[in-house]
């Protein structure tokens, strides 16, 4: 390469070109692949694909009695290790023949042909089977330059192998002559109609350059070719290796019938669907066929008989009969069926591959007229592109020449004159392409983009970069995929430049380590929170609540813990964050005179209510769900919107606490058997079961129905107990939520007032919902009102365990009075003022109900979801550690509201199994691969047998399946849902 400051100047453009990172991926790494593919983006897809295709076997091929009573359907293990004759290996073979006839607009008089063989063997076979030594009036033109001329001198063995074969046939045969054999000047060339007519060929021979990428035909060459043939269509024919034709034709849809119609094509299945056993589709015109048996009554050289397609018509005579295509392996379209006898040791389960992914294929892009539009419309995207990006430049330079299947392109960079160093560069990119990604001298390894994976060129063709961009592929991607081929190609440059540059003895700094987070705070400030709740709740040796768990965390992860408020500001610890613990805080006249000039930076609280005038400059974080009560204007107030600083909270946290408590609240009175009564009675020995037991109906809770407003973390926790208990759930949300709560086996309800219908339990978990800034006023005070509760069954029971505000306590009033409600339990913030005595908080209107309506209402003070002790101190480690990641390095976990300038969203976090399943959660499980290899074991079991249960039709097989796998089944289903729970995989989706 050039000097050292030249290099180091192309490594800086380089890199300057790519700061941005890697462009978008296109959908799907193949781009080795031909006209058909699976089309599948990775390997989950691959998986859903290959069941999707297990379930279309089940359906399609079905197995019956001699009676004719279908009995189930065969699975893909039966077909593929079935034999290669019968049903339903015949019916799968004619489906395959039928599909791709039909979609390929093969006209009825055309016969296809099945043989082994791909690539270059099957091809020869179709040849052969035209050519004939023994004729010599025959000549043969074939569209690529004779081996070892100066034309063909830059091939290697691969491009010249074709015509290297036909050679070799006609050398070696006793009557056989090279000369009868007409070569073009340059790769894919057909001569006019009249040049063919000189010439005296008889057959052309189309050797795939579309393939390779090398060149396509032009619409006026196919129209030369076509008027060659119906000069005399009896004694002309043409054959096409149509690997990558096929699909990718961009010509007029009247000229692409007329070469279906016309030309003899070969197609190798098994390279464009990957089936397991190498197999070809020849198309043959009526004119072909007749010139195959023509051949076949005086043959020039041996076919072996797994290839032939005229076999002898009497089997018992190989040797003498008369050979016939009406015995080979040839479907037929006009009569819909194959004529004679099928090549053995094929495997049947490739080709039903085949006919699943044409009809895939079909299905996601269209018909074949479809096909080809996209394939020249992608040709034109890839046009354009290069025309705007002076980097690349397209192989081929004829525009009508070029491939509408596969491009050719190679790089033109200035700065690199060094083939070596160029051939270096292109290796290295395929690397990046592809999975394996390479490492810096320096040690830092860049992943593998996996965005194009085969994008090699044919050897011997020009250029660096071959891909199939034909009709399957979305212009998009084709887009996608020529950004990621530049980038790849600019970073692979600095990585070599820089191995270049290490010779000579220049070092880069080794890079910091990939994923690390990036402090941001200051070592030189000494960081304050504010704890102004108990983070834990069960009493300590003193009797006094135990903060000892959360002092021992805060100081593990490097903070200080402090009882009491700040002191001498000037004695704290630089670069620490100093916890300050005050959980006896309560009223505003507490709170502000130590808030209201930004004294502690951040906070943490769980209920009580923080003045509008306080300042926490780096943010806050709510022990639980709701923020109602952080008022700070630092963070914009209860809803996070519109402050500086961010509002976090612990979502989950304290949800199955919750739920618990509002089932305990229900099972007091319902079922209202009076347990303290009869306790009383038999304590006292008076009572006789016999008798007496009928004086005590009561109904259970299975069977009655509970309606429950809100589908957040404790909604959901409240319907699966009471799912457990038998319950009929109907739930209220937003509708987004229908799929997923019907999922889990819910019903879902549109209105408060739908689910409230018929309900004989009602329980509120929605929330406050969004503060009217206007009005003071949140957007869910009042829902439960009286069309709610006139909804439900007379003597109903309603729990409010979410805030006091969301029941309208007048309309509860009148609900208690007329019978329609029976018992009532309110659990809302009570406050009291030290020096007055006054009551305020959303229980104050609740108070007079209790008086008249004694004995039928439960009222506490908020005290069901801040009453676990484990709750609580998760909840406050939890916050322990958003305080950390927000002060230290901007990184905001649970955003309640706006996300401010500067700091970055790190997304939601949950307890396990509480809430939906985020991103998150699924890469933190990620890394647990013994669980995951567990879960899929467990699950995979679960699918084989109830997938053979949907398959089995036959009663008696079926019960078979039953007696061995009962037990099997039953054992990983419960281990399947424990490790979902467990993995907190079992639940809706985060949006």
């Amino acid at each position: 390469m050039k000097n050292i400051e030249q290099m180091q100047e192309q490594r800086l453009e380089a890199l300057r070109l790519t700061k941005s990172g890697a462009p978008r991926l296109p959908s799907n790494p193949f781009f080795g692949v031909g006209p058909i593919t699976d089309a599948t983006t990775d390997e989950v897809d691959s998986r859903l694909r290959r069941i999707a295709f297990d379930t279309w076997i089940e359906k399609t091929y079905r197995k019956f009695d001699d009676k004719g009573n279908d009995i189930g359907g065969f699975t893909t293990a039966e077909i593929s290790r079935s034999m290669h004759r019968g049903y339903p290996a015949d019916k799968i073979l004619t489906d395959m023949m039928r599909a791709i006839h039909r979609y390929f607009h093969f006209p009825k008089a055309n016969r296809m042909a099945v043989g082994l063989g791909g690539g270059h063997s099957g091809y020869t076979v179709c040849v052969q089977h035209l050519m004939n030594a023994n004729d010599a009036s025959q000549r043969v033109y074939v569209d690529t330059p004779r081996p070892e001329s100066d034309q063909s001198r830059a091939a290697g063995f691969f491009r010249q192998s074709w015509a290297t074969q036909l050679i070799e046939m006609q050398r070696f045969a006793e009557k056989g002559c090279e000369s009868r054999i007409h070569f073009a000047a340059s790769e894919g060339v057909i001569p006019t109609a009249a040049e063919l007519s000189a010439l005296g060929a008889s057959i052309f021979v189309g050797v795939g350059h579309e393939t390779t990428g090398a060149n396509a035909y032009t619409s006026r060459e196919i129209h030369e070719l076509l008027n060659w043939i119906d000069g005399d269509p009896a004694n002309r024919h043409a054959v096409f290796d149509a690997t990558s034709m096929l699909g990718a034709m961009p010509w007029e849809p009247e000229l692409v019938d007329a070469v279906m119609a016309k030309c003899c094509l070969f197609m190798p299945f098994q390279k464009a669907i990957g089936g397991v056993s190498g197999y070809f589709v020849a198309s043959f015109t009526p004119h072909a066929l007749a010139l195959v048996e023509k051949n076949q009554q005086d043959p020039s050289w041996a076919i072996p008989r797994q290839l032939k397609i005229a076999p002898p018509i009497d089997a018992r005579r190989p040797l003498s009969a008369e050979r016939s295509v009406d015995a080979g392996p040839f479907y037929d379209a006009a009569e819909d069926r194959m004529l004679g006898g099928v090549i053995n040791t094929y495997s049947a389960l490739a080709f039903a591959e085949t006919t699943f992914g044409l009809l895939q294929s079909e299905a996601r892009v269209g018909s074949l007229v479809e096909l080809n539009k996209r394939s020249a419309a992608n040709r034109a995207v890839i046009d354009g592109w290069v025309e705007s990006h002076p980097l690349f430049s397209l192989t081929v330079t004829d525009a009508e020449r070029r491939g509408a299947a596969v491009t050719l392109l190679k790089v033109e960079d200035a700065g690199i004159t060094d083939p070596a160093i160029h051939a270096r560069i292109i290796a290295r990119s395929k690397q990046l392409l592809g999975y394996e990604g390479f490492t810096h001298p320096n040690g830092a390894f860049e992943p593998g983009l996996d965005a194009a994976r085969y994008v090699n060129a044919f050897p011997g063709t020009p250029g660096d970069y071959r891909a199939w961009i034909g009709g399957i592929r979305e212009p998009a991607d084709i887009v996608a995929l020529l950004e990621n081929l530049q980038y790849a190609y600019l970073r692979a440059k600095i990585l070599v430049i820089e191995e270049e540059l290490a010779k000579q003895g220049v070092t880069f700094a080794a890079p910091v380590k990939a994923g690390a987070m990036v402090r941001k705070d200051d070592p030189e400030h000494p960081y304050t929170v504010l704890i102004a709740d108990l983070v834990g709740l069960r009493r300590g040796a003193d009797g006094e609540p135990d903060d000892s768990e959360i002092r021992t965390y805060v100081e593990e992860k490097g903070g200080v813990f402090h009882a009491g408020p700040i002191g001498d500001r000037a004695a704290l610890e630089k670069g620490r964050i100093h916890f300050f613990y005050q959980p006896n805080l309560s009223t505003e006249a507490e709170i502000l005179p130590q808030t209201d000039k930004g004294q502690y930076d951040a906070l943490i609280a769980a209920a009580t209510f923080i003045p509008k005038a306080s300042v926490f400059p780096f943010g806050g974080v709510r022990i639980g769900a709701g923020t109602g009560n952080m008022g700070s204007a630092s963070w914009g107030g209860g809803n996070g919107e519109g402050g500086e600083a961010p509002l976090m909270n612990t979502p989950g946290i304290n949800s199955r606490a919750t739920a618990q408590m509002a089932m305990k609240a229900i099972l007091k009175v319902v079922p209202d058997l009076p347990v303290d009564r009869l306790h009383q009675m038999v304590a006292n020995g008076d009572f006789d079961t016999g008798r007496q037991l009928k004086d005590f109906p009561t109904a259970k809770l299975e069977g009655q129905k509970i309606a429950i407003l809100g589908y957040g973390n404790i909604g959901r926790e409240v319907a699966k107990l009471a799912k457990a208990f038998g319950m009929k759930v109907a739930i209220y949300a937003r509708q987004r939520h229908q799929g997923w709560i019907e999922s889990e086996g819910f019903d879902y309800a549109a209105s408060p007032v739908e689910a409230a219908t018929g309900a004989d339990v009602l329980s509120v978990h929605i929330g406050l919902g969004r503060l009217d800034a206007a009005t003071g006023v949140y957007s869910n005070a009042g829902v439960v009102d009286t069309q709610v509760l006139d909804a439900m069954n007379d003597g109903a029971v309603l729990v409010n365990y979410d805030r006091g505000e969301v029941v309208d306590a007048a309309a509860l009033d009148r609900a208690l009075s007329s019978g329609k409600i029976a018992h009532a339990a309110i659990d809302a913030d009570l406050f009291k003022d030290a020096a007055t005595g006054k009551l305020s908080g959303p229980m104050v209107p609740y108070l007079p109900l209790e008086e008249r309506h004694k004995g039928k209402l439960e009222l506490l003070p908020h005290a069901a979801a801040d009453t676990d002790h484990p709750s609580r101190v998760t909840g406050a480690k939890q916050a322990v550690d958003q305080i950390f990641d927000a002060i230290r390095f901007k990184s905001v976990t649970n955003l309640k509201g706006d996300l401010p300038q500067g700091y970055v969203s790190a997304g939601g976090r949950t307890p396990a199994g509480i809430g939906r399943v985020t991103k998150r959660v699924v890469s933190e499980i990620s890394g647990n691969s013994e669980l995951l290899d567990e879960l899929r074991r467990t699950s995979e079991k679960v699918a084989a047998i109830v997938g053979a249960l949907s398959v089995v039709s036959d009663p008696s097989h079926r019960d078979r399946i039953i007696d061995r796998y009962t037990g099997l089944l039953a054992e990983n289903a419960g281990r399947q849902r424990a490790l979902l729970e467990q993995l907190g995989l079992y639940g809706p989706a985060a949006e």
